[in-house]
């Protein structure tokens, strides 16, 4: 089965897991929780919010995303509690802080391939309150 079946419920909705042992909630989805690091659990689907735990901005940009560059990557500590590395949109770099409530957007990730095969993913914009305050 191709990855981007394989990852399109993480990708589209954020699902990740409840470990039934330890109470934890785990993203990405794995088989062992690595609180407890036993193997019980129920999917869970995220909210989605969150704020920026730690921010930087890439200029030498990977194959597939140099046509983004520069462009900013966060680290996310969602309202679940876990944390989760994702690219910022709809936010100049000057205006991104620690702390900033951000809410999870479906978004183009990357083209790859010679066909120019699309990859649609997770991205963190600012929460919509929160740039209304």
């Amino acid at each position: 089965m191709a990855r981007s079946w394989r990852v399109k419920k993480q990708r589209y909705s954020l699902t990740g897991e409840l470990c039934h042992h330890c109470g934890s909630t785990v993203f990405p989805p794995r088989d062992v929780c690595p609180e407890c690091a036993k193997p019980a659990y129920d999917p869970i689907r995220l909210s989605g919010k969150g704020e920026v735990y730690s921010f930087t901005t890439v200029f030498e940009a990977p194959k597939g995303f140099d046509a983004q560059s520069p462009y900013s990557l966060a680290l996310i500590k969602l309202h679940e509690g876990p944390m989760l590395t994702a690219q910022l949109t709809d936010v100049e770099a000057k205006d991104i802080r620690i702390g900033m409530p951000v809410e999870m957007v479906t978004r183009k990730l990357s083209v790859e391939g010679d066909e120019g095969l699309i990859q649609y993913g997770y991205k963190f914009r600012p929460q919509m309150m929160a740039l209304a305050a």
